[in-house]
């Protein structure tokens, strides 16, 4: 159900439910506490504070109505293409269905790499990832790439950077991921 499906009436209503507190801004916690993976376990404060941090326009640390609006389309968005590639229906991505879903999306990664990121976004310990996990590794490795692809001026898949081009990269985007 995209935002252009969805009545302003029916979010303004999910907006006020979720804003627990009548702030008229959604926090962190607040996003966290209505948000579901499809689990009965909270969604990973993470990924919340990234997607915060992604709407978060004016710098407020949480999200009014029109940031909320958009956030709902990207959560919708994302929770269609969780559907896609969860190939056997099981509520979580395993490794097979994840270098699925990053073929799809155009990356082209080794299986040690996948293994990486079940490890990194496995919170269950069962070998797959939950759908709030799935938008954070996804988010990363899209983050990721673009800001290599600011070093490529080859666009030959590889970069040369000094040390303290590095750190600021890395730290840059730390901030970017990870608002707080």
């Amino acid at each position: 159900m995209s935002q252009n499906n969805v009545s302003d009436a029916f979010l303004q209503q999910v907006f006020r439910k979720v804003d627990a507190d009548g702030s008229g801004s959604i926090s962190s916690n607040e996003l966290q506490a209505a948000l579901s993976n499809g689990t009965w376990s909270p969604f990973n404060p993470e990924t919340v504070r990234m997607m915060i941090g992604m709407f978060d326009h004016d710098g407020s640390s949480t999200i009014d109505y029109q940031e909320f609006r958009a956030l709902w389309s990207y959560v919708t968005e994302w929770e269609k293409c969780f559907r896609k590639f969860d190939l056997d229906g099981s509520g979580s991505i395993d490794k097979h269905e994840l270098k699925t879903a990053l073929s799809s999306f155009g990356y082209r990664l080794s299986d040690r790499f996948y293994d990486l990121l079940i490890r990194k976004f496995d919170r269950t310990g069962r070998g797959t990832v939950a759908f709030d996990d799935f938008i954070q590794a996804c988010v990363s490795i899209q983050t990721l790439t673009n800001a290599f692809r600011q070093h490529d001026r080859l666009q030959n898949g590889e970069i040369t950077i000094n040390y303290e081009d590095f750190l600021l990269l890395v730290f840059s985007l730390k901030m970017r991921l990870n608002p707080n």
